[in-house]
């Protein structure tokens, strides 16, 4: 009898991937949520030359701005299409393809964290938006994170979904898995078929899982100071069977000034929400839950914070 030898990460990462085609797909499709009777607003849409990059954006409705980033492998839409009518009716939502991402072409520069941060603060000077909300998933919420520590004065209050400020965040399987993704995994994935469309150029879709795979790769080892220095009002949403472990996204949470006793020191600007039965490709699923609990946290005004001396009355 021939004995076939299984490699377990390979098959996990075929597995994981199998899965991110489904959530991508037809469980999107087949998702029904409070929302999706709204109808959405006429679009403005554009590129915006910035940092070297042709950047594609999307702007819907109007009053507070809103920045939708998205995660790795998507597009605007594949991330945000069940939030963009309901987030539209009281804000301006401005979504960006990410470099390489969608419609937005490749440049000969890595994927970084802080250069996308760049590109959006770029893109906000672009559209003359001088301070916006920002909300982030996965890559999108490493990349918000990025945009409150170099550019805060961009950003009015933060929400993270599903990210990371250090490596040892996310669950090891998860790092041994990625040095396993190929180009060729996604093919027949929604999100290598929405690529083909969309692309300017689809022959670079190896040079972006590389890239991306790079990005996943490299020492993510940001100091615990940075993210205590974000002054912006900030919600992290995790779900409780996410790629990344709940310990770091609370760490992070009491780095931005959560985890008190609300009770008798008032509530902190930092808010934390673990979504039940919820994996890492599922959060974006959960729009119900999502604009339950978004709105309503920047809907709050932000005060200023006022330093106060010792001795000072």
């Amino acid at each position: 009898m021939k004995t076939i030898n299984y490699n377990p990460i390979s098959l996990w990462a075929n597995l994981f991937l199998f899965f991110i085609a489904m959530s991508g797909g037809y469980m999107a499709k087949a998702q029904q949520n409070a929302h999706s009777s709204v109808k959405k607003p006429e679009a403005i849409t554009g590129y915006a030359p910035v940092n070297g990059l042709k950047i594609y954006y999307e702007v819907y409705g109007k009053g507070q701005p809103i920045v939708l980033l998205h995660g790795a492998y998507m597009t605007v839409h594949k991330a945000f299409d069940e939030m963009i009518a309901a987030l539209s009716e009281s804000r301006q939502v401005i979504l960006a393809e990410m470099q390489g991402h969608g419609r937005t072409a490749d440049i000969d520069r890595p994927i970084t964290y802080e250069f996308m941060a760049d590109d959006v603060a770029a893109l906000m000077e672009y559209l003359n938006i001088e301070k916006a909300d920002i909300f982030g998933y996965s890559m999108g919420g490493g990349t918000a994170l990025q945009v409150a520590i170099r550019h805060p004065e961009k950003v009015r209050k933060l929400v993270v979904a599903s990210a990371t400020y250090q490596s040892e965040g996310m669950y090891p399987e998860l790092l041994k898995m990625i040095s396993t993704i190929t180009p060729e995994m996604f093919k027949d994935t929604p999100f290598k078929k929405e690529y083909d469309q969309l692309a300017p150029r689809p022959g670079d879709w190896p040079a972006l899982v590389e890239k991306l795979k790079t990005l996943d790769e490299t020492p993510q080892n940001w100091p615990a100071e940075s993210i205590r220095s974000i002054q912006s009002p900030t919600m992290l949403i995790l779900g409780d069977a996410d790629v990344i472990r709940p310990e770091h996204t609370v760490e992070m949470f009491r780095l931005l000034g959560g985890g008190v006793m609300g009770d008798i020191t008032g509530l902190p600007d930092a808010r934390l929400a673990i979504l039940p039965g919820t994996t890492h490709t599922g959060v974006m699923e959960q729009t119900d839950w999502l604009l339950s609990m978004i709105p309503p946290f920047l809907n709050v005004p932000v005060t200023d914070k006022v330093e106060v001396s010792v001795g000072e009355k």
